[in-house]
């Protein structure tokens, strides 16, 4: 790292994710342009709040100028829920996990088998409604496992059951799914770019698939995870396309991610590598010197496509040094130094009690924020 550079240049570019539980990327953003400004108040710093998908992505969106728009949708329980998108021009950023998420479960409550994603499903023709031809559908933090089956419903799909009626929501009823007809989906569908962005590439069945790996996440018995895994099996089947059933992503988020991939024809990319487009990284980063990233917690799964090491990795192809802030640092330095990550400042070096860790995330932030200021700039 070249220490002097950051003395005489001072560009900081903040593209950290939320501390999950604690902060929002928003709020993380601010909390480290305050640390660094007490230590080294004539800084030039951007802040770019950055998503891989999941819970946060709208907000990241918005944060980068994207306009927040409201609709009530059908909750993963079937009873209505507030939830949000962003819109900007003819691009708009759908957040599966607001219509569809666990935050929409009550304290303890889970609905393994009949879970739906149907107000994903409306949340997309919010999308659609607002002159969106370019929807970024970001997935994670699902309450559901019905591999997309609600969303298609909502969009104009009819999934049927031997007797012609239409199958109940969730995923356990797919197991007497007869028919699947996807003829009535919304006609502007085939003029909208849908790209799929998760931070997981699973297939969407067997043990690798949406119900064996996540199912448990969302209450269900090993009893529930296979009958589940046997009616996305059904589902595929109905729907006929076998060969994106093992496709990557498909089994992300309960297999909604199958469901983007056949019905929306949707492309898969990682959450992050979209995200950073949508947001306009690398004009942010053409005018960096340094780039300070994040997350709650790095450890082995911010190797596997969480937005840290996809930060890094953008920031090392244009030569540019990456620190990072996080509540909890689970990585070796090589681990870093191998993922483009120079050197970490973790919350719980200051603060070791994890519940007081969490409660007190700001203001350690900010005293994690002056240190990196101080062992980085020359002052």
């Amino acid at each position: 790292m070249s220490e002097t550079a950051h003395r005489s240049t001072g560009r900081v570019l903040i593209a950290a994710d939320k501390f999950k539980g604690s902060l929002t990327a928003v709020q993380v953003a601010a909390h480290v342009e305050a640390g660094l400004r007490s230590v080294a108040p004539g800084l030039t710093i951007v802040s770019l709040p950055v998503a891989d998908g999941g819970d946060g992505t709208v907000d990241a969106a918005v944060a980068a100028g994207f306009e927040r728009r409201r609709r009530t949708v059908t909750g993963p329980l079937g009873t209505p829920v507030e939830a949000v998108y962003a819109v900007r021009g003819d691009t708009a950023v759908v957040e599966m996990a607001e219509a569809s998420g666990l935050r929409h479960l009550p304290p303890g409550v889970f609905a393994p088998l009949t879970a739906t994603t149907y107000g994903t499903g409306e949340l997309l023709l919010a999308a659609l409604d607002a002159g969106a031809r370019t929807i970024v559908l970001g997935v994670g933090g699902s309450a559901t496992t019905d591999g997309g089956a609600g969303m298609l419903t909502a969009l104009g799909a009819r999934l049927l059951d031997s007797a012609g009626q239409p199958v109940s929501p969730g995923g356990g009823p797919l197991a007497g799914l007869a028919s699947a007809d996807l003829s009535g989906l919304d006609p502007r569908l085939a003029d909208t770019e849908v790209i799929l962005a998760s931070d997981v590439d699973n297939p969407l069945l067997g043990p690798k698939g949406a119900a064996a790996v996540y199912g448990p996440q969302k209450g269900a018995s090993p009893f529930e995870v296979e009958a589940l895994d046997e009616a996305l099996g059904r589902f595929a089947e109905a729907l006929g396309d076998q060969r994106s059933a093992d496709a990557p992503g498909a089994g992300a988020a309960g297999g909604i991610g199958y469901g983007a991939l056949v019905g929306l024809c949707a492309t898969f990319r990682p959450g992050i590598e979209v995200m950073l487009d949508v947001l306009g990284f690398e004009d942010a980063l053409a005018r960096a010197d340094l780039v300070i990233t994040g997350e709650g917690s790095l450890d082995e799964q911010t190797l596997h496509g969480k937005a840290p090491a996809g930060v890094a990795q953008a920031a090392g192809a244009r030569g540019v040094p990456v620190l990072a802030v996080c509540g909890r640092l689970a990585l070796t330095p090589e681990a870093l130094r191998s993922a483009g990550i120079q050197r970490a400042y973790a919350l719980a070096d200051l603060e070791p009690d994890v519940a007081r860790c969490m409660a007190e995330a700001a203001p350690l932030l900010e005293r994690a924020a002056a240190t990196l200021a101080r062992d980085t700039f020359l002052l």
